[in-house]
């Protein structure tokens, strides 16, 4: 199965999920596609197969994708902070991959119906959802 897990910023939500994802040695290739280098580099650092960084290592990565991952604003346009171009969320939501988003309530982006939880408690069930997805 390959997983793509796209972030930006410092990378940080990406990373955790790599390390956890990792962890728990689910059958799947992790991509890591970063909004900018700092972003890729921190989620290489965390295990990631293979890394790209920028608009078109997103559109390309979700043609082959099973499943993506990312926090919820890779969906909308000029959110974290600027980084998800309107091509880069175009392509995200129109990928036939399952999408598994972190709802992190930030960048104007409110998800009703969520519990605020911890980021490491966010992680733990965000890959015991790509464990379900495993074949």
């Amino acid at each position: 199965m390959n997983v793509v897990v796209i972030d930006g910023q410092s990378g940080r939500m990406g990373q955790m999920f790599i390390e956890r994802a990792t962890a728990a040695n689910l059958p799947c290739q992790i991509t890591a596609v970063g909004t900018n280098a700092i972003a890729t580099s921190a989620m290489l650092k965390a295990g990631a197969e293979a890394g790209a960084t920028g608009e078109n290592p997103v559109l390309v990565a979700c043609r082959t994708a099973d499943v993506i991952v990312g926090p919820i604003g890779i969906l909308a346009a000029d959110s974290l902070m600027g980084e998800i171009t309107p091509t880069m969320a175009v392509a995200i939501g129109r990928s036939d991959a399952k999408k598994l988003l972190l709802p992190v309530n930030h960048c104007n982006n409110l998800v009703a119906g969520t519990q605020a939880l911890s980021l490491s408690r966010l992680m733990d069930e965000a890959v015991e959802l790509l464990r379900s997805l495993c074949p």
